[in-house]
């Protein structure tokens, strides 16, 4: 079987499982290279970039390595295997079905009016700090997260599996979580997590804009989704977030963006979709999964007909 297919029927079966379960409470390959990668930071750490590139190369090499070395195994085996370990790798990276449960609960914690249970599971899916946050901004930031999450724990972790199978999938999702892990600005990791932050922002880039683009295909308002993408993106911080969070905000019709604080620092962004939305709501919070979800659909259409073009390439034969 060709690897065109093998990839779109194990990266469907594999989205359907995390659809269904959800990620696993306990032993999570992700949290093992969590630990992993922890573990190589405590051994390499200096106050100099030098070692954040030893970090990076070390974490995100070796869990690329790790999927070659699976799928060179699976290789001489029936097509069945190749989809089930496609299928198994794509379920352990993405995180669409976890993101929506913990949206989710947060929002029904703000309808109840229990803005102390929002503040508390609200780390669960950003870094924000929750004390500083009322409950519109808590909801704001809900939205954000769906948005930007959307792209970092699906859509990206797709683009490079149509590109290099399962060492693509789990390459993204180690970078991914090398970013979170070493890459914000902190003074420990300023110096020590900056490759991994631009390793973030490279790797990012193609799923960040497959996002936008479904997310402006896939949205109750696909003009106010351009608009707003072509308009505020660019005045992000970040180059992937900013596509992302501002299609997600003229499809919705909402303002994203604006003063927000992580870890006792405080940011003042630009606003997105500022002259078209309105605050969000806690009601948007659902309508923001649910978008996610059509663009997470979307996406994998996309990506396997990538992973059709480049299985069609000179050279390129069975997968």
């Amino acid at each position: 079987m060709r690897a065109d297919r093998v990839f779109a029927y194990g990266a469907t079966a594999g989205l359907i499982a995390d659809r269904i379960l959800g990620d696993p409470r306990r032993g999570h390959p992700v949290a093992a290279f969590g630990r992993a990668a922890a573990a190589v930071e405590r051994a390499l750490w200096r106050d100099r970039r030098s070692n954040g590139v030893a970090h990076a190369v070390v974490c995100a090499g070796g869990a690329a390595a790790l999927g070659a070395l699976a799928a060179r195994a699976v290789r001489p085996r029936p097509a069945a295997a190749r989809i089930a370990l496609t299928a198994a790798a794509t379920w352990a990276v993405v995180g669409g079905t976890t993101l929506g449960r913990e949206a989710r609960a947060i929002g029904g914690a703000l309808a109840a009016g229990d803005l102390d249970v929002a503040r508390e599971r609200l780390p669960h899916l950003c870094g924000r700090d929750p004390h500083a946050l009322d409950g519109q901004q808590i909801a704001r930031a809900v939205v954000e997260s769906v948005a930007e999450n959307t792209s970092d724990a699906v859509v990206g972790a797709l683009v490079w599996g149509a590109v290099a199978g399962v060492p693509g999938l789990a390459a993204f999702r180690a970078v991914n979580t090398l970013d979170a892990m070493v890459g914000h600005k902190s003074p420990r990791h300023l110096n020590y997590g900056w490759a991994s932050a631009r390793l973030d922002d490279l790797a990012g880039w193609p799923g960040a804009r497959l996002t936008a683009l479904a997310a402006v295909a896939a949205g109750p308002d696909r003009r106010g989704a351009l608009r707003a993408w072509r308009a505020d993106a660019a005045a992000h911080p970040s180059p992937n977030a900013g596509p992302v969070e501002a299609s997600f905000a003229g499809a919705l019709g909402v303002r994203l963006g604006g003063t927000l604080a992580y870890e006792g620092r405080v940011e003042h962004r630009a606003v997105l979709n500022g002259a078209y939305g309105r605050p969000v709501e806690v009601a948007d919070i659902d309508r923001a999964v649910r978008l996610s979800q059509r663009v997470t659909w979307l996406a994998l259409g996309a990506c396997v007909a990538l992973r059709y073009a480049v299985s069609r390439r000179p050279g390129k034969g069975r997968g």
